[in-house]
């Protein structure tokens, strides 16, 4: 558990940076260029990312079940995590109304993400890991709202509509083929942990 808490701690603590010590990271980035400050925070963001992931695999050796989430909730997180596939989509496809009226679609898309994932597993690593990552979405997303909206253009219901396929495409894919190669979970055969 200890190396997953530091990757843990270490991968949530470095991106809630810009939100608890903004002038320190700004003075950093001055100091340093933004291409140094980009490079080591990218280089902790693996390393801390890397031991999370390995602490989780090696909590999921020694599962402890805290309850048994009913079937109802794993189907509503199921259609909870299509719809973040589709906000954190949205971030990144250019004139989507969904962008242009959320303004922050991939805050909303980790918090809806990881509120699935508590919905749907009640195994304690599992908590541990979306319980805090739907923390620190709750946290930045309210950070986020706080700073002024950046140009998003003007949105087009064509663009949205992609954005909205491609979101479904991605959630689809990652559940039928990636989930279980990557995370060693089908989500269509759970209990997930």
């Amino acid at each position: 558990m200890l190396w997953f808490l530091i990757g843990l701690l270490g991968f949530l603590g470095l991106h809630s940076v810009r939100i608890v010590a903004p002038g320190w990271r700004e003075a950093r980035i001055a100091a340093m260029g933004e291409k140094a400050w980009k490079g080591i925070y990218s280089l902790l963001a693996i390393v801390f990312f890397v031991l999370m992931i390995w602490g989780y695999g090696q909590m999921r050796q020694h599962p402890v079940l805290v309850w048994q989430p009913p079937m109802a909730l794993r189907h509503v997180g199921m259609l909870l995590v299509v719809i973040a596939f589709v906000l954190i989509v949205a971030a990144y496809v250019p004139n989507n109304a969904i962008r242009a009226r959320l303004g922050h679609p991939m805050i909303l898309g980790v918090k809806t993400w990881a509120f699935a994932h508590l919905l749907m597993s009640g195994w304690l690593h599992s908590m541990l890991l979306f319980g805090a990552f739907l923390l620190w979405a709750i946290i930045g997303f309210s950070d986020m709202r706080k700073r002024p909206r950046e140009a998003v253009g003007k949105s087009s219901a064509g663009m949205t509509l992609v954005t909205v396929i491609v979101g479904i495409a991605f959630a689809t894919v990652f559940a039928m083929f990636l989930h279980g190669m990557l995370i060693g979970v089908k989500p269509i055969n759970m209990p997930m942990h």
